[in-house]
């Protein structure tokens, strides 16, 4: 007869975060619990990276800070913290900076949907990220075809879904007052655009 697995024992946060700082392969930090994140497709950091570029100077413009794959995003609810790596994240509050190694409050937080993530990215994620009241945009972009789901909370507090499929229809980014065609972000891919 074979054992069941034990769960581990909690992990403070200083813990983990001191942990991801000597740690090659990146974790993501779930209410003391700690999962180890897989490497990514070359199609998923190239339409992360063309996004990323799309974005960047309207970031500068707005004097936001936008990043890339390593600056994890921290969530509290119910008295439980969790960390994760979002592909891009967008902060615009100058008093978002009390730590090196994530934030807070973010604008926008995009995710590059891999077979391994899309559940997570689609139910978990999605559900988390919306707990945060700065946050007014979540992106996800498939990275099979050309596809973008944007989810966006509009004045009243409601969250509004959007889905665009076709090269030329453009994102409207009201963090940044920025529109990107979707063909500039699978302009990288171009198989995806044929």
């Amino acid at each position: 007869m074979t054992s069941l697995p034990q769960p581990q024992p909690p992990t403070s946060i200083q813990n983990y975060l001191d942990g991801e700082q000597a740690s090659d392969i990146k974790h993501e930090y779930l209410a003391g619990q700690i999962v180890a994140m897989g490497g990514a497709s070359d199609k998923h950091s190239l339409i992360g990276g063309s996004l990323y570029a799309a974005l960047l100077p309207a970031a500068r413009r707005k004097a936001c800070q936008l990043f890339m794959a390593d600056m994890k995003v921290r969530v509290d609810h119910d008295g439980e913290s969790y960390f994760y790596y979002p592909d891009l994240l967008l902060s615009c509050q100058p008093k978002d900076r009390e730590s090196a190694y994530y934030r807070r409050h973010p604008c926008l937080l995009v995710e590059v949907l891999s077979p391994s993530t899309e559940r997570i990215d689609t139910l978990e994620k999605l559900l988390a990220y919306r707990l945060l009241p700065s946050l007014r945009e979540y992106l996800l972009l498939r990275q099979d075809r050309v596809q973008a789901d944007l989810y966006q909370r509009d004045d009243e507090g409601r969250w509004q879904h959007h889905t665009f499929t076709q090269p030329d229809d453009v994102l409207t980014l009201h963090c940044l007052e920025a529109a990107v065609p979707l063909h500039e972000v699978y302009a990288d891919v171009p198989e995806l655009l044929a």
